[in-house]
C-alpha cells in the first residue's frame, strides 16, 4: 500500500490544522493506521493510532484531548485534526500503516511496514 500524507502548513499557536493521509494501491480497512511526528533533533514519536473497526484510537499525552485521528475506509483516508496547536508540535508529521499490529505495540513505529513521505507542520508562537 502507498500513503500520501497532506495538509500540512504553518499555522498561528491556538491555530487548527487537518492532515490527511491517502492510500493507494489496496484498500487499508484491514490496517492499523498511525501518525507520528519528528521535530527537528528530535527521535520520531507516536501521535496518534487507530484499529481497523475505528472505534479504538490511541493518543500520545502530549496530544490528548486536542488532536483526533478518525479514518474513512470507503474512502481509504485517515485523518488527524489538531486543535489547540502549539509550537511543540511543529515537526514533520507522517502515516503509518500495518496489518499486524497489537494494541501494545501501537506507539512503535518500528513495527509499521508502511510510511507516507511526510507533511510539514510549522505552528508560530
Amino acid at each position: 500500500v502507498q500513503l500520501q500524507a497532506s495538509g500540512g502548513g504553518l499555522v498561528q499557536a491556538g491555530g487548527s490544522l487537518r492532515l490527511s493521509c491517502a492510500a493507494s494501491g489496496r484498500t487499508v480497512s484491514s490496517y492499523v493506521m498511525g501518525w507520528f511526528r519528528r521535530a527537528p533533533g528530535k527521535e520520531r514519536e507516536f501521535v496518534a493510532g487507530i484499529f481497523r473497526n475505528g472505534a479504538s484510537t490511541y493518543y500520545s499525552d502530549s496530544v490528548k484531548g486536542r488532536f483526533t485521528i478518525s479514518r474513512d475506509n470507503a474512502r481509504t483516508t485517515v485523518y488527524l485534526q489538531m486543535n489547540s496547536l502549539k509550537p511543540e508540535d511543529t515537526a514533520v508529521y507522517y502515516c503509518a500503516a500495518d496489518r499486524n499490529v497489537i494494541l501494545s505495540r501501537v506507539r512503535m513505529p518500528d513495527v509499521y511496514d508502511y510510511w507516507g513521505q511526510g507533511t510539514l507542520v510549522t505552528v508560530s508562537s
